[in-house]
């Protein structure tokens, strides 16, 4: 997550990012998700990824129900939200001046009963991986993180320490620029990875990874 500055003349196409609120239909839920570009930038509005990831994940492909997820830069919360509505126990994360927001969407989007299914907590990216378990998640999930180059070492260490020989990593994002590539490249060199979705209309991808055999040990 990176805070940006707000910007009154922005696109046309941005607009709708400046909303107050944006509402979503997922899991048999009607959920509305604040957002305050102004205050937080990129971190509090739903970008077109986490659109798509919730879509996949609807579609059955990645078992959620019952498993263990954790949600990297987690912005507004929509992903983990869905993914706990799903059935997972999930933790949702961001860096610290998002935690408050996010908190909050989480608190008014879930009914009671699965209130306790979801944690939200502070992860840096390479900081302070001790307090997470070492391949403790099942489900690793990642929606428009890969855009800052100088994230990239960082957000691979964290995948390493997050995940287990069976941890099933899904990132969904925009190949906007070489250095998109450049990431997915690097994530090759420590996972398998293969494109499991496209949405063409929002041009989104979906990329599952997962560790080979051979670095279990590493």
């Amino acid at each position: 997550m990176a805070l940006v500055p707000y910007v009154e003349n922005s696109l046309p196409a941005l607009s709708k990012l400046h909303n107050s609120s944006a509402q979503f239909r997922f899991a048999n839920h009607d959920l509305r998700l604040a957002q305050d570009w102004k205050k937080l930038g990129v971190a509090a509005v739903v970008w077109d990824a986490a659109v798509v990831m919730c879509m996949y994940l609807e579609l059955g492909k990645v078992e959620v129900k019952g498993k263990g997820a954790i949600e990297l830069g987690a912005g507004t919360g929509l992903v983990g939200i869905v993914a706990a509505l799903l059935g997972a126990k999930v933790t949702i994360t961001d860096r610290q001046p998002a935690l408050d927001f996010l908190s909050a969407n989480v608190k008014a989007n879930l009914p009671p009963d699965s209130q306790g299914s979801v944690v939200v907590s502070e992860l840096t990216w390479g900081e302070g991986l001790e307090r997470y378990p070492a391949g403790g998640f099942d489900l690793v999930l990642g929606a428009d993180i890969v855009y800052l180059e100088d994230t990239f070492v960082p957000l691979l260490q964290t995948l390493e320490h997050l995940c287990s020989d069976t941890t099933v990593v899904l990132l969904a994002c925009k190949i906007r620029y070489k250095r998109d590539t450049d990431f997915l490249s690097m994530l090759k060199e420590r996972f398998r990875v293969e494109e499991v979705y496209y949405d063409k209309q929002r041009d989104i991808h979906i990329y599952k990874s997962w560790k080979p055999p051979h670095t279990r040990d590493l």
